[in-house]
């Protein structure tokens, strides 16, 4: 399975992106601002290709998508959240969207983890490409 993560410009101190699955829109992402230089829980993932694995989630106390070996970024999640102040790093999903945020983050968020799970629990592997 292979996601996609396409950024429209910082704006108001938030990134909202559009998600494909496999080449078909998905849902709306919200993001912390890209920045040039990291400021901790303030700032974006680099674009790049990355994996996504589902373990457990020490903050959220349930299973969540991981992605893995995001340079200088750890614990790299995919999560429901509205707003860049929901996120340290993270992609928020959601059916709708603002210039600064997205909207029914839940219901976007189960059915995109419903997709990842089956993926990887059918052998598929799975990567976001963030652009």
């Amino acid at each position: 399975m292979k996601l996609r993560l396409e950024r429209q410009p910082s704006a108001h101190g938030a990134t909202i992106g559009e998600l494909s699955v496999d080449m078909a829109f998905e849902c709306y992402t919200c993001e912390d601002e890209v920045r040039e230089v990291k400021i901790h829980g303030e700032t974006a993932i680099p674009p790049g290709t990355y994996s996504v694995i589902i373990t457990p989630s020490q903050r959220f106390k349930r299973d969540l998508p991981l992605l893995e070996n995001v340079p200088n970024f750890e614990g790299i999640r995919i999560h429901p959240g509205n707003t860049s102040a929901d996120t340290e790093g993270c992609i928020l999903p959601g059916k709708g969207r603002t210039d600064r945020t997205v909207t029914e983050s839940r219901a976007a968020f189960n059915a995109l983890f419903a997709k990842i799970q089956d993926a990887l629990n059918s052998g598929d592997t799975c990567s976001i490409e963030i652009v």
